[in-house]
């Protein structure tokens, strides 16, 4: 990218399309229907972020819900990074956004599935974890011969927490 400028912001409906070609550009990323990328934009919008280029382009996205069950924590379902923009710390900025920005509701504690070996995303959360002072627990949560007939990998779940803010000076 020429310009590093990014805005990250709460997403709106009409992001859906956007985020659905912006998905199509990060594989290994699980596609989902634009119905589905239009709800999580409107729906979903408190639980997520978009990132956003100066030319208005979608470059960065996480979706994420609160659990009914549990809601102290937000359950990060995707992440998704141009590759213009890999490298510079553009997931970690989002989920640091998501956590700020809910920890005044009451959250203290972001769950998310990584599949072994992706290390891209174990170093992203491990990072973000880290930073928030979160303690760490891991377990299966989807198997893959339980769950996938064996045509997916396993689903661990990464739950940590609480996790503590720091101030921005400190």
């Amino acid at each position: 990218m020429e310009s590093d400028i990014i805005t990250l912001r709460k997403p709106k409906a009409t992001d859906g399309y956007a985020l659905y070609k912006l998905v199509e550009r990060c594989a290994p990323l699980d596609p989902n229907s634009v119905y589905c990328n239009l709800l999580q934009c409107s729906d979903f919008a408190d639980t997520a972020v978009a990132a956003e280029d100066e030319n208005g382009e979608l470059v960065g996205f996480i979706s994420g819900y609160r659990p009914p069950s549990r809601p102290d924590t937000l359950f990060v379902w995707q992440v998704a990074v141009d590759s213009r923009c890999r490298g510079k710390k553009l997931g970690q900025k989002m989920l640091f956004e998501l956590a700020e920005r809910l920890a005044p509701e009451g959250v203290r504690f972001i769950e998310t599935t990584i599949t072994p070996g992706n290390v891209a995303s174990e170093t992203l959360f491990a990072r973000v974890f880290a930073a928030l002072s979160a303690p760490v627990e891991r377990s299966v949560l989807f198997s893959r011969d339980e769950h996938f007939e064996g045509k997916h990998d396993d689903e661990v779940l990464y739950r940590a927490g609480p996790f503590k803010l720091t101030p921005p000076n400190a």
